[in-house]
């Protein structure tokens, strides 16, 4: 069981609202650093362990900032991405840059900043050499297949679209080889959002075992192995939280029974969780602005699926606290739904909560990450702004709100 708390009061919020309209997003420093000191801490046996810290949960550069003073990389998937790292000067191999269905010129930006490119098929090896060239270090994704069970977000592993099949790996890794290639990396990612704390300790109990057959036939040695991310966040009240300082005890007997004082003992951990990072300490505010009874009670907000698509497209479930009413009994049965044509549009389906009126703020927990990132302009809707609960108790604005001059910038009126 997880006590769903938020770091600030009612008349906290009621005053950054008359300096910044609902709705918006909402993110706390502090928790953010303790759950980056937590990750390195329980890890720091492992001398090499990093953290690239998935880029797509939380795109913003002052959160990027935040986490380049607690020692992270970034884990980039796309252009931007990688731009957003080398504006915050993180560069080089603090950044992994792992895609799929790359476009070329990706490659070539990812090469340029001496990033650890992390190749998602055997065939990206002709590409890269042909559009950026072969760097001094790679890495391979490797797809398990029906050996590792996914989850409902990834699906399942032979199902899946990434990484490469073993008998692929043993080949893309001899043909760097032959490429005259000599440092290496590995990495999988198979399940996103997990609570189950085994499954990483499997995922790498599987990954030390292929770099072992790896180095005895190829006599390559590696010097990390990524396990990826997707360690979940308890979003429901009943949900417990994966501990994490069990799941590094228990890889680390793993890595001490199989490679430990060999010729691999050298191997670094590194691990690219995104959700789990920020997605705890983001906060969704938003304003009641209407109240329909047909067939079901409806609580009308001013933010709608555009600011969180989670609920609309997973059937995902976040926590809403009404601010100034979290000790009243849960007593009434609510819809909370946005204003998209799209019946979707919903916070929460069948939701106990207080009595609910026109002007109440809710507070929707867990938006940290793949909150505002997943964000999109359908009916005109702009996206909201994001703010920074610093250490310090102040608010800053590390986004504005979109404009309707936003939503016009791209089209050109002026021949219609």
């Amino acid at each position: 069981m997880v006590e769903k708390t938020i770091p600030f009061t009612k008349n906290f919020i009621e005053k950054i609202i008359s300096k910044y309209p609902t709705p918006f997003h909402i993110y706390d420093e502090k928790g953010i650093r303790n759950t980056a000191k937590k990750l390195n801490s329980a890890f720091s046996w492992n001398k090499g362990f990093k953290e690239y810290f998935a880029v797509k949960a939380l795109p913003n550069p002052y959160i990027l900032k935040i986490l380049k003073e607690e020692n992270f990389g970034t884990d980039c998937s796309s252009l931007p991405e990688l731009i957003l790292s080398e504006k915050v000067e993180i560069t080089g191999e603090n950044i992994m840059f792992t895609s799929n269905d790359t476009p070329y010129n990706e490659f070539k930006k990812a090469y340029k900043l001496g990033a650890i490119i992390n190749l998602d098929d055997i065939t990206h090896i002709e590409i890269l050499e042909k559009e950026a060239g072969i760097p001094n270090i790679i890495s391979f994704r490797y797809n398990p297949g029906s050996i590792k069970t996914g989850n409902a977000i990834i699906g399942k592993p032979e199902e899946s679209k990434y990484g490469l099949t073993k008998k692929q790996m043993f080949e893309a890794y001899k043909i760097m080889k032959e490429k005259n290639v000599k440092r290496f990396g590995i990495h999988t990612m198979v399940a996103s959002n997990e609570l189950n704390p085994d499954y990483f300790i499997e995922t790498a109990d599987m990954l030390i075992d292929l770099i072992i057959e790896i180095y005895r036939e190829l006599k390559i040695k590696f010097e990390f192995m990524n396990i990826g991310g997707g360690i979940g966040i308890p979003y429901k009240p009943e949900d417990n939280e994966v501990d994490i300082e069990y799941v590094s005890q228990n890889i680390e007997k793993i890595y001490n029974k199989k490679i430990k004082n060999s010729p691999l003992d050298s191997l670094k951990i590194y691990m690219e969780n995104g959700r789990m990072i920020t997605g705890p300490h983001g906060y969704l505010i938003t304003k009641v602005i209407h109240k329909k009874n047909t067939y079901r009670n409806y609580i009308g907000v001013d933010a709608n699926m555009a600011n969180l698509m989670r609920p609309a497209i997973y059937g995902a479930y976040h926590h809403i606290t009404v601010l100034g009413k979290e000790k009243l009994p849960c007593d009434n049965v609510y819809d909370v739904v946005g204003s998209l044509c799209e019946n979707n549009d919903k916070f929460a389906i069948n939701r106990k909560l207080p009595e609910i009126e026109i002007g109440d703020i809710l507070v929707i927990h867990d938006t940290g990450a793949h909150g505002h990132a997943m964000g999109f302009n359908y009916n005109g809707k702009l996206r909201s702004a994001e703010l920074l609960l610093k250490e310090n108790g102040d608010v800053q604005l590390i986004r504005r709100a979109e404009t309707i001059e936003d939503y016009f910038a791209t089209l050109d009126f002026s021949n219609l």
